[in-house]
């Protein structure tokens, strides 16, 4: 329009030629001829045309009335049900051409045709330019592309998968491969990629892969617990994108798609016999692409990561992350939660309850309400017990707490016979525990019978060799340690033993006899 009022001008205020006219203008005299026509035909003058503005003069010189009778005598096609028709299989542009010009004979050729369809798909999909402050963001996503790696003995190929990380005002990029995208191999990659760039951005912003995302939503998405603990120790927190969103994570599907072009396709032709052989050679080309110069701007990715991203980027924590694998298990009634076929024991007041258990290659630690109530270290072996004392209940304490040199100890306080009769008691069994009751048993008879007595009965068993405890206790009700007469009797004694139903004798010569 700024042309068109300068031609009105310099052919009305200044009386030019309309070669002058071109001359000053740099266009055709037969546009300059066509402007003029326009204006003498919508009656317009110049101190007129001064004063109006772009678009009333546009529509003032330019009326869409021809273009629209043409249009509409033409009848020009429902965009929308051009759309929906696409979107079903098999359906293409051409055949809707085809059954347009059926309808209507004198219509739309089909370059026309198309040339309407795409001008009109063009304005519903609106792109929002997006600012990315520097330390803000860092895009995380897998490349459609993988990477084959022999294996050098039996000579098959494994499909290995490129992670990328970009960081949003920078652009600068890390890429690592691994073999597969599972929980373990996405925390790895996430873990480098923080070490890579010596920072820890204030969002990560992933796909919404099944490791990262529990459960994909538009308002609330479910992140994976292990992924959760993982932001918490680096102090940053996950945001995923939107589902079929792409371009909530366009910096990184641009890093993917140069990844694949400068990375992968550059190594197409290298072949490569193990993982680390692979994630070096992709380290050199991954040097090459940060410090490759931009085409359209001044600097590289690493020279504006060192000016902008890094100085804002919060600091690394002082140990890296460890993987933790969470599963929830349930307390069973003996107060252990089973893990891998392992036994590990929680306080007994959590038994049926349901409780985080978070593994590493070291250690079980158990959470419940997210709080942490026990933690072990890791045992292999199958179907053997971790426990500690302090989560039994006092009389399972109490019970533990007696073992073979404590009863032995405590039995010796009393007396010798005492102390060898429990002895032999617990030699007697295949394991000691299983005599523990009847040493026990002993113990408290001394609290019937006085602790004399208990001695000068546990020593009547040991010549009868009864080594029970109720042979003792039968001693001890009979009162058979005092039925003997004195050494000094001149008479024959003969002294009568009935032990749980068996019967002794034993028969003495006095001096006198």
């Amino acid at each position: 329009m700024r042309t068109i009022k300068e031609v009105l001008r310099l052919k009305w205020e200044k009386k030019f030629s309309n070669k002058q006219i071109e001359q000053s203008c740099k266009i055709a005299r037969s546009t300059i001829r066509e402007y003029l026509v326009r204006a003498e035909r919508a009656g317009l003058n110049w101190p007129e045309v001064s004063d109006l503005d772009d678009g009333r003069l546009e529509a003032l010189l330019f009326s869409p009335s021809v273009h629209a009778e043409c249009s509409e005598k033409r009848n020009l096609p429902d965009m929308e049900y051009l759309r929906k028709e696409l979107t079903r299989k098999g359906v293409t542009l051409r055949l809707l051409w085809l059954e347009y010009r059926q309808v209507n004979p004198d219509g739309y050729q089909y370059s026309q045709f198309c040339y309407h369809y795409h001008q009109w798909c063009n304005k519903l999909d609106v792109c929002l330019r997006q600012t990315h402050r520097a330390g803000e963001k860092l895009f995380l996503d897998y490349a459609g592309q993988t990477i084959p790696v022999t294996d050098p003995l039996t000579g098959k190929t494994i499909d290995a998968y490129l992670f990328i990380a970009t960081l949003g005002a920078s652009n600068y990029t890390f890429a690592w491969a691994s073999f597969s995208q599972d929980l373990p191999s996405w925390i790895d990659a996430n873990v480098r990629a923080l070490n890579f760039f010596g920072g820890v951005p204030e969002i990560l912003v992933p796909d919404n892969l099944k490791t990262g995302v529990t459960k994909a939503c538009y308002y609330e998405p479910d992140i994976n617990p292990t992924y959760y603990k993982m932001a918490c120790h680096y102090n940053t927190v996950i945001i995923p994108a939107r589902i079929v969103k792409p371009k909530d994570k366009a910096k990184v599907e641009s890093a993917v798609l140069i990844a694949e072009r400068w990375i992968l396709a550059a190594l197409r032709n290298h072949a490569f016999f193990s993982i680390s052989e692979l994630n070096n050679a992709i380290a050199e080309k991954l040097e090459d692409l940060n410090n490759r110069t931009f085409q359209k701007m001044n600097g590289t990715r690493r020279s504006l990561y060192e000016t902008l991203d890094r100085p804002a980027l919060k600091p690394l924590p002082a140990s890296p992350y460890v993987y933790a694998e969470c599963k929830k298990v349930r307390v069973n009634i003996d107060y252990h939660v089973t893990i891998d076929g392992h036994y590990y024991s929680v306080p007994y007041q959590l038994v049926k309850e349901q409780v985080e258990a978070w593994l590493t290659a070291t250690t079980v630690e158990i959470l419940f309400k997210n709080r942490r109530v026990a933690s072990h270290a890791r045992s292999t072996e199958k179907y053997q017990h971790t426990t500690l004392t302090e989560h039994m209940p006092k009389a399972h304490q109490k019970y533990l707490e007696w073992t073979p040199s404590r009863i032995m100890d405590w039995a010796g306080k009393n007396g010798p016979n005492t102390r060898q009769i429990v002895t032999c008691i617990m030699e007697r069994h295949r394991h000691p525990q299983q005599g523990f009751r009847s040493c026990l048993g002993i113990m408290r008879l001394a609290k019937r019978y006085s602790s004399e007595r208990l001695e000068a009965a546990c020593g009547r068993a040991l010549l009868l060799k009864a080594y029970s405890y109720k042979s003792i206790e039968s001693i001890l009700k009979t009162n058979l340690d005092a039925q003997e007469l004195p050494e000094s009797s001149p008479e024959k004694k003969i002294t009568h033993y009935n032990i749980r139903g068996q019967e002794y004798y034993r028969q003495e010569e006095s001096a006198h006899a």
